[in-house]
């Protein structure tokens, strides 16, 4: 594939790429494999996590790992959710976005307890908000002028206003069903993320293979 193509090709270190586990996975490797990269032993991996070839590494990691990973110069670049990027809030290069894997930073509360939630605020002064994103639940209410206690979570994060821990959620969704299915609905929308390909600084400085798997990149999604 041209894009690994080198002058001293037997020399040259294999280009390592991340992909995301979960929603994101299926996309990314179609995405590759329209770039020419073998996927066969991505289609199932089970629990390995690095493929090697000639001119790659592919590297399977946990979404909110990937940023970390190119940020460090674990990898050279990835496939990465918007999300857990701006979560990670770090020093990488965005260099494409790739439109799949669409979804929406929304805040949500137990239904039918709008009022209930406005009126605790007027009296403590602060918001009970549950997040897998603080970084970005904070930003928002920053933005928003509103004092609030975040609180930190992992899975299950729909459950935390109906037992009374948060008086809302801010959490991604792509249909809005989980939340439905639990009584939540949608009070506001923070922001849209896609799946975006990034890139260490430094490897897109000196690795030009960087910068012409992103134009590869882009030129598919334009296709599409």
């Amino acid at each position: 594939m041209a894009v690994f193509q080198s002058n001293n090709q037997s020399k040259s270190s294999p280009l390592r790429i991340a992909i995301p586990k979960g929603m994101l996975y299926l996309d990314s490797i179609n995405l590759l494999a329209n770039a020419g990269l073998d996927i066969t032993e991505l289609v199932d991996p089970g629990r390995q996590l690095v493929f090697s070839t000639l001119d790659t590494e592919i590297y399977i990691l946990r979404p909110s790992d990937v940023p970390v990973f190119v940020a460090h110069g674990g990898v050279d670049c990835a496939i990465c959710g918007k999300d857990s990027l701006l979560e990670a809030d770090l020093d990488v290069v965005e260099l494409a976005d790739l439109k799949f894997g669409p979804c929406r930073f929304i805040v949500a509360e137990r239904a039918g307890t709008h009022e209930q939630v406005e009126q605790r605020y007027q009296r403590s002064g602060v918001l009970k908000v549950a997040s897998k994103y603080p970084r970005i639940a904070t930003e928002y209410y920053n933005k928003m002028g509103v004092q609030v206690e975040i609180i930190k979570m992992r899975g299950n994060i729909e459950l935390a206003p109906l037992v009374g821990m948060a008086d809302r959620v801010v959490d991604i969704t792509a249909t809005g069903t989980t939340l439905r299915e639990n009584n939540l609905v949608i009070v506001d929308e923070v922001l849209a993320s896609t799946a975006r390909f990034i890139a260490n600084p430094a490897s897109v400085r000196v690795d030009p293979r960087v910068r012409r798997l992103a134009d590869e990149f882009i030129q598919i999604v334009g296709k599409e």
